[in-house]
């Protein structure tokens, strides 16, 4: 029997990664897919209305926007909130409500205190909205016609509150593909989507892209009030749902997706505002989440090198099952399996992001967003 501790510390690593698998890969395979879900059509489609906010977005407004007029349903309301914005995204939304009558546009002008302005704009969409039902989502997303029928159906049918949607990302370089690819399997694995649907589970989520939620339970929550200075709104508002009644994430591949990036510089800097916020500001949290990722991915693959004997078998099977795990992982995502195999690559880059976003926030002592600065105190003092 070996009894070298770093062989016994390479298979402690190795079960790591197996029970890692052995749950992610089990628990993706559970998720459906928003494409293909199944429920019986209601006699009478209740209203849905489709909410989102907009702050300086005129670039894609004009290509995502006509997706959702062209959504098959047969009773929406379009509540679309252009947040103080400097280009010309108030005028393009306006071009679409003289166009289509179910489109309500509101302008907000100033920003009232205690709020970011994303969760501002959303509380004034629905506050307004009519519907039995309300779609959250951002100004950037694609739809394709039969998804909101599918979801309302499947939503009634199981007698869910809120039913959210991961979107496939669209990326146009490897590179980047590559990191979205590790933010992908840190989120899974942060967030354990497979769990979300069991009332004993603490695991709750959601996601800004497609966040349905039933109108009466999200306004006895208190809407997005709970949430107004929360960074990590849309993951929140999957808690605050999941607290009034039942929630379920699905996958999104053939029914919604986004250019979330156009580049790995645009993701670090659009991760700034809210991965430090994840981490609900615990700077201890952050060092324990990048000292596993050094311990379980960055440490093997150099002990591969440096290991001898039983060590280094030990270490080629971690970093095997966890290169298998990320390709895996990806592929629910929408995306290659091969960029999931450069995981190690993708994770500098996700942890530098993070780290960037802890220090400006502590240097900054909160966080700009939209144009405004947040002091960290009042951010800390919205807990959910």
């Amino acid at each position: 029997m070996p009894t070298d501790p770093m062989t016994y510390f390479a298979a402690v690593v190795l079960l790591g990664w197996l029970v890692v698998a052995l749950e992610l890969m089990h628990g993706n395979r559970q998720l459906r897919r928003l494409a293909t879900l199944r429920a019986p059509a209601p006699t009478r489609w209740p209203r849905v209305s489709v909410v989102f906010t907009a702050r300086n977005e005129g670039a894609t407004l004009g290509t995502a926007v006509p997706t959702m007029l062209a959504l098959d349903y047969p009773d929406l309301e379009f509540i679309l909130v252009d947040d103080r914005s400097e280009d010309d995204s108030g005028v393009i939304l306006e071009k679409f409500a003289a166009v289509d009558p179910r489109v309500k546009v509101i302008h907000v002008a100033e920003l009232p205190p205690g709020w970011l302005g994303k969760t501002h704009g959303l509380q004034c969409g629905g506050e307004q909205a009519t519907g039995e039902w309300i779609l959250f989502t951002d100004a950037d997303i694609h739809f394709t016609p039969p998804v909101l029928q599918k979801a309302v159906a499947y939503a009634r049918a199981q007698s869910l509150d809120h039913l959210a949607a991961v979107p496939v990302l669209q990326e146009s370089r490897d590179l980047l593909a590559v990191c979205v690819s590790a933010f992908s399997l840190l989120f899974a694995l942060f967030v354990r989507p497979w769990r979300v649907p069991n009332p004993s589970s603490h695991c709750h989520g959601g996601i800004g892209a497609f966040n349905l939620v039933r109108a009466s339970t999200y306004r006895k929550m208190g809407g997005h009030a709970p949430l107004r200075l929360r960074p990590d709104d849309d993951l929140k508002l999957g808690k605050l749902m999941k607290a009034g009644g039942f929630s379920e994430i699905v996958l999104g591949v053939d029914a919604i997706s986004v250019a979330w990036y156009d580049s790995v510089r645009g993701l670090v800097g659009g991760l700034e505002k809210n991965a430090f916020a994840g981490a609900d500001y615990r700077i201890w949290l952050v060092g324990v989440g990048l000292l596993l990722h050094a311990v379980c991915v960055f440490w093997p693959l150099a002990a591969v090198f440096i290991a001898t004997d039983v060590a280094r078998w030990l270490w080629l099977g971690a970093v095997a099952v966890m290169l298998g795990v990320a390709a895996d992982n990806h592929r629910f995502d929408g995306g290659r399996a091969w960029h999931g195999l450069l995981f190690p690559v993708g994770l500098v880059v996700i942890d530098y992001a993070i780290v960037r976003s802890m220090v400006l926030t502590l240097w900054r002592r909160g966080i700009v967003w939209r144009g405004t600065h947040y002091p960290l105190h009042d951010l800390k003092a919205n807990k959910l």
